[in-house]
């Protein structure tokens, strides 16, 4: 069912609205189950839904329907879509939501993963963002360390994470358990910025995420992990009189977003050493 509104057009499916550019037929995600969620304002083209069958609930990744905020065309989505599965089926982390399966469907492309629970601690959903900063300061400590061993992690499987910021993560505010759910764009190491203005938010992008030709290594992810420090306990100010923490964990964020990449610290696990048994 559709209608049009604002330029595009509205669908329903089992009561659940969504827009889109154009009218799309989802009659194939029947076989997944019962819409309940849809997340259809993504720049990346695809189009997301939360389905429920016999108590068990899946999130379908779907490019190849024309999204209202989609960079570049449908057929675009899908061939980036199907770029990252490699991705999901090579990294492996206790935080990282696993690939159940991924399929060529109705014209386009579907990754299938079990449905985590949680709200998104990105800006984009200003609810739950409110509700995840007002978290106590041990809880977001909890959710950095977790970032922390992700980003390890990442590295030790020869990866940089590209596009990683705060709506790449979820968090369960009834168990404390923190889910990465989008790692579309990482890149496999040796890696070089071959787009000049690389995926991803402003707040979490090393310098050299903007500079054609610039290698992209651990230290990348050093400074993403810095940036994330800042959003959970400066509300994303670089400022030291925002700082929740102490100074020696201060120093060491403000070392990982250092603009040189060597004067960074060298490794996550690096930054992870200062940040919990570094001197003040």
């Amino acid at each position: 069912m559709a209608n049009k509104e604002q330029g595009g057009v509205v669908q329903r499916m089992d009561g659940v609205e969504y827009r889109l550019a154009a009218p799309y037929d989802f009659d194939f995600l029947k076989k997944y189950g019962r819409v309940f969620h849809v997340f259809d304002d993504q720049d990346s083209g695809n189009i997301c839904f939360g389905l429920e069958k016999e108590g068990v609930r899946r999130f379908v990744k779907f490019a190849g329907a024309p999204t209202l905020r989609g960079t570049g065309t449908p057929a675009q989505a899908v061939e980036r879509l199907k770029a990252c599965l490699p991705v999901y089926q090579n990294l492996r982390h206790r935080c990282l939501t696993p690939l159940l399966e991924a399929e060529e469907i109705c014209g386009g492309f579907a990754m299938v993963f079990p449905w985590a629970p949680g709200d998104c601690m990105g800006r984009m959903y200003p609810k739950a963002h409110r509700r995840f900063m007002a978290l106590p300061v041990e809880a977001r400590q909890r959710v950095f360390l977790d970032v922390l061993d992700f980003l390890q992690a990442v590295n030790a499987q020869g990866y940089v994470a590209v596009d990683f910021y705060d709506g790449s993560i979820l968090y369960d505010f009834e168990s404390g358990q923190t889910t990465v759910c989008d790692i579309d764009f990482f890149r496999r190491k040796p890696c070089v910025n071959d787009m000049g203005r690389m995926w991803g938010s402003s707040k979490f992008q090393a310098p050299e995420e903007y500079r054609l030709g610039a290698a992209m290594d651990e230290r990348t992810n050093v400074y993403t992990a810095g940036a994330m420090a800042f959003a959970l306990f400066a509300n994303y100010q670089r400022d030291p009189g925002a700082w929740q923490l102490d100074e020696r964990r201060l120093a060491a964020a403000f070392r990982a977003i250092s603009t040189d990449p060597a004067a960074r610290q060298e490794s996550v696990g690096k930054l992870r050493e200062e940040w919990e048994h570094g001197a003040l």
